[in-house]
Parts: C-alpha cells; structure tokens; sequence
C-alpha cells in the first residue's frame, strides 16, 4: 500500500516539474533576433530589415526570437519568422523556461485591425 502512495507521488511530483519548466502558448509578441533582441534602433520597435540581416549574417549565431515584454524567446522554427520580422504574432507552442526557446507550433499575425 505504501509503495503504491510513493509511486503516485512521485508520478505527481513529475508531472509538475515538468509543466514548472515549460509553459504553453499562445505568446503574443513582435519577431525580432536574439543579435539585438529588444535594443533595435535605441528601443524603438524592431526594423524588419535590420532583424533578417542580422540572422543572415550569422545564422549559426543570431536566431529569430519573439519579443514579449522585455522577455526574449528563440524559437524553433527558424524558417517562418523571416516572413514576419518586425511584425506582431500569436505564436502557439511551448515555451521551455529553463532554455528560453519556444517550440513552434504555428505563428501567424496577431489579431490584425479590423478595416470599415
């Protein structure tokens, strides 16, 4: 009996340190790379030329990251923020806390302005 109680802790215990370390999305935030992460241009929103350039230049170094708050995140999918470089999204994914890095799930723009 008390052996069955240690394992269903320990299943438990597991289970939460597991979720303590990743978090999941959506995350809405503004592509940029993590060369200049939220120091774009003195603070001013990213430039989506500067944030391509900068992973073209060295893409083994320079990632494409989302920007949430101060909060900078590489993510995963390396091919898809190029297209939105500077732009606000919704990522959906997971969020590994210890590491920083989103797995991407899917980004697409975040809720765009209704036009009359």
């Amino acid at each position: 009996m008390l052996r069955k109680i240690t394992v269903v802790a320990l299943i438990m215990l597991a289970a939460l340190w597991v979720h303590a370390q990743t978090k999941a999305g959506p995350f809405v935030g503004v592509i940029t790379d993590t060369m200049c992460g939220a120091k774009h241009t003195m603070g001013i929103t990213p430039d989506s030329k500067c944030v391509i350039e900068c992973v073209k230049s060295d893409p083994a170094k320079w990632k494409y990251a989302l920007l949430v708050g101060d909060e900078v995140y590489v993510l995963s999918d390396q091919q898809t923020p190029e297209k939105f470089a500077a732009q606000k999204v919704k990522v959906t994914g997971t969020l590994y806390e210890k590491t920083k890095v989103i797995d991407v799930k899917s980004i697409e723009p975040a809720a765009a302005a209704h036009h009359h």
